[in-house]
């Protein structure tokens, strides 16, 4: 079974997403295509959209989690009794 995908990693992909479809659309609004060189248009709007969200989900999944510690008032409770 895979492991769980933290909310940090799906807010970073999101946000890199985000960035990525405004580039894309910066780069169809000037009508100059430059910035991937010979690729078509529309291929130059779907890498610019998908490359970097998958680039910072992978980085973002490889990352090493950080152990909460068990003093932290603000980790949730492992038994559930409040205590």
């Amino acid at each position: 079974m895979a492991a769980a995908v933290e909310a940090k990693v799906k807010a970073s992909t999101t946000v890199t997403f985000l960035v990525g479809l405004a580039l894309a659309v910066l780069n169809g609004v000037h009508e100059d295509a430059s910035l991937l060189g010979p690729l078509p248009g529309w291929l130059q709007a779907v890498l610019l959209a998908l490359v970097p969200p998958a680039l910072a989900f992978l980085a973002g999944y490889q990352a090493r989690h950080t152990p909460r510690d068990l003093a932290d008032p603000f980790a949730p409770d492992p038994d559930g009794d409040g205590y």
